[in-house]
C-alpha cells in the first residue's frame, strides 16, 4: 500500500513532501524580506549557509537559524555587524 504522505526524516524533524525544504534565492529573499543582491551577498560572505544543485538554495532550517543567530542584531553594514540601538526608527 502506498502512503498517502510521503515524509522525509532530516536531524530527526519530519517533513511532509508539501512542505518546502529548499528555497532558492529570489525565494529566500521573498522570505527574508530583502532583494536578491542581498541573499548572493550573506551566501558569498558565508553568513547565510547554501549548497548548490544548479542555482543556490537554502534550507528552511537554515533560514531559521539565521533570523534566530542574527535577531536585534543591525545587518546595513555586513562589514560592521553590530547590535541594534534601542531606537529603531
Amino acid at each position: 500500500m502506498v502512503q498517502s504522505v510521503f515524509s522525509v526524516f532530516h536531524k530527526f524533524k519530519c517533513y511532509s513532501k508539501d512542505e518546502k525544504l529548499l528555497y532558492n534565492v529570489r525565494e529566500t529573499a521573498a522570505v527574508l524580506g530583502v532583494n536578491v543582491h542581498l541573499v548572493y551577498e550573506l551566501i558569498n560572505r558565508k553568513l547565510l549557509p547554501a549548497l548548490r544543485l544548479g542555482s543556490p538554495k537554502v534550507r528552511k532550517s537554515t533560514l531559521i537559524d539565521f533570523v534566530e543567530r542574527y535577531e536585534g542584531m543591525d545587518l546595513s553594514d555586513l562589514d560592521n555587524i553590530k547590535e541594534l540601538q534601542q531606537n529603531m526608527n
